[in-house]
């Protein structure tokens, strides 16, 4: 009987866990949905493809202002709490935005899915290892950090595909009901979360001041503005020289890629976190320099972007590590701080990619992000060999 109830509540436990991931999942896709769908939103609202951009940009804005006021202002409620509280706000973001008329409403949607991206993140990133034994609390981690690549292999694509067979719109209905599920199911699986350790402003301020926090600031700033000003418009760039009906399967390509470069860097930073960073921003690099020569054709294209996404896939991991280790002793404050600091960047980034697409070109912007790739391998390479 004991072993029965120990494997049922060992079950729950990841279950849990489980919740928390989907919970991420839904987040990343909300965030990412419109890179999928761009040309037919834009054309919805007649606006161009730069100012349709602003929807990546604003919750970018949001989340990177919210991550620190909502771990903060709410550092006393039950941690469970909040996580279904901003799954509903969520939820109704997606409903409003497949309901959106005007530019404007579907704006204020994208409002609501950064205050989701902010707080979500900030709380729920650093919870595994009070869902599962400490034995098993970095693995519970690379489950739960493995909801944003998987964005990009589920979420996207199928948000992309369904918007070519039913309208944009139908993605998002389909999204909400995607987080009113999980909504159900951290309300079930999780359990209660008082809060352990308050966030109070005065951690933030002392974790600034340390100097691997500016570095990691730096390299995020860096590679996280070369890969959204580029990712952003990679739809707008496909459908100027291939099938609008390729470009869901190639997407879902780019985010397998994705996983596996997640998983790779999940198994290697640990050990060598300045050689896999290099790696992920060499990659990117020259996916991104590259794709305005050779990714005009499918073969091009699809090569480039396994590259692109093994690259950025290990990414957030690399970003989160350097963070976590400037800061060891503040758990909670480095996954704000790297959720402030990489949504303010992805959200300047878009902007900056918007503002050459409305000037230049979209193979402009491809060219510019890839130097601003090679740029953060330059700086990697400096900090290595002055260590």
């Amino acid at each position: 009987m004991t072993t029965l109830t120990t494997r049922r509540s060992g079950v729950r436990v990841w279950l849990g866990v489980g919740a928390v991931t989907l919970g991420i999942f839904s987040i990343v896709t909300a965030e990412m949905m419109p890179v999928g769908l761009l040309g037919p939103m834009g054309s919805s609202f007649g606006v161009s493809a730069g100012r349709t951009g602003l929807l990546m940009t604003v919750p970018g804005v949001v989340a990177a202002v919210a991550a620190p006021l909502v771990t903060v202002s709410t550092a006393r409620f039950d941690r469970r709490v909040m996580l279904c509280v901003l799954m509903v706000v969520l939820a109704g973001a997606d409903f409003l935005a497949a309901a959106a008329s005007d530019y404007w409403v579907e704006l204020a949607s994208r409002v609501l899915v950064g205050m989701v991206i902010g707080g979500f993140w900030s709380i729920g990133a650093g919870l595994a290892g009070r869902l599962v034994a400490e034995r098993s609390a970095m693995r519970a981690t690379a489950v739960i950090f493995s909801a944003v690549p998987l964005g990009s292999v589920l979420g996207v694509p199928a948000g992309t595909f369904l918007g070519e067979l039913a309208g944009w719109r139908m993605s998002f209905v389909v999204l909400g009901l995607l987080t009113l599920a999980v909504l159900v199911g951290l309300y079930v699986f999780v359990p209660p979360l008082p809060p352990l350790q308050v966030t109070r402003p005065a951690v933030l301020r002392e974790a600034l001041r340390q100097r691997e926090t500016a570095l990691a600031l730096i390299l995020t700033c860096l590679i996280v503005t070369a890969h959204f000003g580029t990712y952003t418009y990679v739809t707008t760039f496909l459908r100027e020289f291939l099938r609008p009906d390729l470009i869901s399967g190639l997407l879902l390509v780019y985010g397998v890629a994705g996983l596996v470069g997640n998983l790779v860097a999940g198994s290697t930073a640990a050990q060598h976190l300045r050689a896999t960073f290099m790696a992920c921003a060499g990659l990117i690099a020259g996916a991104t320099l590259l794709l305005p020569v050779l990714g005009r054709s499918t073969a091009g294209a699809l090569v480039l972007l396994v590259v692109w996404g093994l690259g950025y896939g290990g990414v957030p991991v690399c970003s989160m590590s350097w963070f976590a280790r400037a800061v060891p002793q503040a758990r909670e404050a480095a996954t704000v701080l790297f959720t402030s600091s990489f949504q303010a960047v992805l959200s300047a980034g878009a902007l900056l990619g918007g503002l050459v697409v409305d000037t230049w070109s979209v193979s402009v912007v491809m060219v510019c992000g890839g130097l601003c790739a090679a740029l953060t391998t330059a700086v990697l390479l400096r900090v290595r060999a002055g260590t």
